[in-house]
C-alpha cells in the first residue's frame, strides 16, 4: 500500500486552512532595496507640483485617513505620501494592504524600508484578518493606504471593502492621483506606470469621504461610486 503524501516546505496552506502570508527570500529581501533606493533616487529627480483639496495640509489638524491611489500609481505611492507629510510639517505613520502573495512579501519588504507598516491580505486571501489589522492600526494612530481597484482588477473600478473600512474606523477616505509629463507604461492589466527621470509629477489629493457609521449597503454602493467618480476626475493618463 502506498504511504500517504507527506506535505511539502513549499505548502501554502496549513492543515487549519489558516492562509500564511509568504515572506520575502533573500533574493527578494536584496530585491526590495534595489527598489527602495532606485524609487528614492528616480523621486529625487522628478518637478513635484502639488494640489490638495482634502484638509492634509492643514497642520493643526490630527484627523487621520483612508489614502485611496489606484493599483497603477504605486511606483511612487510612498515616496509622495512621505514628501507631502514632510511639506505640511506633520509626524504621521502609515500602514498599507499588500497582497498575501509571493509578490506582496517583496512589496511588504519594501514598505518596512519606508518605515511603512504593511499589512497582508486582499478580497482573496487573509481578507477579514487584513481588515482587522487595518482597523488595529487606525486605532493605533496611522493613516491606512488602499488600492481600491487592486490587486487584479478590473482597472479604475473600487472594490467595496475600502467604504467598509471607512465605515468601521470613521476615517474619511481621501482619493489620490498623479499625472506625469514622461512615462512607462506597462502592459499589465492595470497599464502600471513608471516615471521617466527628470519628468513633471502632478499630484492631487482629492476631496475627502466621509461614510457614516449607519450607512446601509445602498449607501455603501453610492460612497463606492462617489469614490470612482472622484478618483476619476483627479486621474489624467
Amino acid at each position: 500500500m502506498p504511504e500517504p503524501m507527506k506535505p511539502t516546505s513549499h505548502s501554502k496552506r496549513p492543515v487549519s486552512g489558516l492562509v500564511v502570508p509568504e515572506a520575502a527570500r533573500w533574493h527578494g529581501r536584496l530585491a526590495a532595496w534595489m527598489i527602495a533606493m532606485l524609487a528614492r533616487l528616480l523621486a529625487s529627480s522628478l518637478r513635484w507640483h502639488w494640489t490638495d483639496h482634502s484638509f492634509f495640509n492643514d497642520t493643526s489638524t490630527e484627523q487621520r485617513a483612508i489614502f485611496a491611489i489606484w493599483h497603477n500609481r504605486l511606483a511612487l505611492s510612498l515616496i509622495l505620501y512621505h514628501r507631502h507629510v514632510a511639506r505640511c510639517g506633520q509626524r504621521r505613520r502609515l500602514a498599507a494592504l499588500v497582497s498575501a502573495s509571493r509578490d506582496g512579501g517583496l512589496l511588504a519588504r519594501v514598505l518596512e524600508l519606508f518605515d511603512v507598516v504593511g499589512i497582508r491580505g486582499s478580497s482573496s486571501r487573509r481578507g477579514a484578518p487584513a481588515l482587522r489589522e487595518l482597523v488595529s492600526a487606525a486605532s493605533d494612530g496611522c493613516d491606512l493606504a488602499v488600492t481600491p481597484d487592486g490587486p487584479r482588477g478590473p482597472r479604475y473600478e473600487p472594490h467595496p471593502g475600502v467604504v467598509s473600512l471607512a465605515q468601521i474606523t470613521q476615517l474619511p477616505i481621501v482619493p489620490v492621483s498623479f499625472r506625469l509629463g514622461w512615462k512607462w507604461t506597462l502592459r499589465s492589466w492595470d497599464r502600471f506606470q513608471i516615471p521617466i527621470p527628470f519628468s513633471r509629477c502632478e499630484v492631487v489629493f482629492g476631496e475627502p469621504i466621509w461614510v457614516p457609521r449607519s450607512t446601509d449597503e445602498a449607501g455603501r454602493e453610492l460612497s463606492r461610486i462617489l469614490l470612482r467618480e472622484r478618483l476619476v476626475a483627479i486621474t489624467r493618463d
